[in-house]
């Protein structure tokens, strides 16, 4: 499928109850209003195809750019092409989207570093996705023992500190480096304990800020079970 064959194809699949509801996400108002199972569907049609990735996120579209995560190599990124596409980031939906295909990247290490240490008013969103970055990297085994810790110290240090959606992330990364591994489990609850409630606004939607210290403890009773 080509660029424009691939836009008919998600405009005629939007809904405006899926409009409605991205917008309360954040989405803006360049959005078809694709589920998520219809974005899948097309992505097994198409499967790979860098190029075509690269053309759907430059459209700016909702559904275009989280399209373009699902199709894009990840091994073809490369750190100045994710910085590129990271700088249009502006809700947490696309943001969450592409940080998951960042980390897959071999640039992952590299974005996740300079993300996280972004500041200001136009920092939240790369932040953001650096701390999401650290989560999937931190949940597959990418980072040592003394890496985390470090994070973790970073997390109980600046957390509350930090604009809304990055306290977000940071908590999320905090629950994954607690459930990565046992040897790392205690000292992530005992950063949770003296972190205390982490309070997020979440607008106009029912989403909710993890507890996380439940998320520690329920994954590390999954890892208990799957072990035997």
């Amino acid at each position: 499928m080509n660029l424009q064959e691939t836009l008919d194809t998600l405009k005629s699949l939007g809904k405006e109850q899926t409009r409605k509801t991205y917008r309360r996400h954040g989405a803006g108002e360049d959005v078809y209003g694709v589920s998520s199972a219809d974005l899948k569907s097309l992505q097994k049609k198409i499967k790979k195809d860098h190029e075509l990735a690269r053309s759907l996120w430059s459209t700016g579209n909702h559904e275009a750019r989280i399209l373009a995560t699902m199709v894009a190599d990840p091994k073809k990124l490369d750190g100045a092409t994710l910085d590129a596409w990271a700088a249009d980031l502006d809700n947490y939906i696309e943001t969450g989207y592409l940080a998951g295909l960042a980390a897959q990247s071999p640039a992952a290490r590299e974005v996740m570093e300079r993300w996280i240490d972004i500041r200001g008013d136009d920092g939240e969103w790369l932040a953001s996705a650096g701390w999401t970055v650290l989560s999937h990297l931190a949940a597959n085994g990418g980072l040592t023992d003394a890496e985390s810790e470090g994070y973790l110290a970073r997390i109980e240090r600046d957390l509350h500190g930090s604009q809304n959606r990055v306290r977000h992330q940071m908590n999320g990364a905090l629950i994954a480096i607690g459930g990565s591994k046992p040897a790392l489990q205690e000292k992530a609850l005992a950063a949770a304990r003296r972190i205390g409630k982490v309070e997020v606004d979440h607008g106009e939607t029912g989403c909710k800020t993890p507890d996380a210290v439940d998320y520690i403890r329920k994954m590390a009773e999954r890892r208990a079970a799957k072990a035997g």
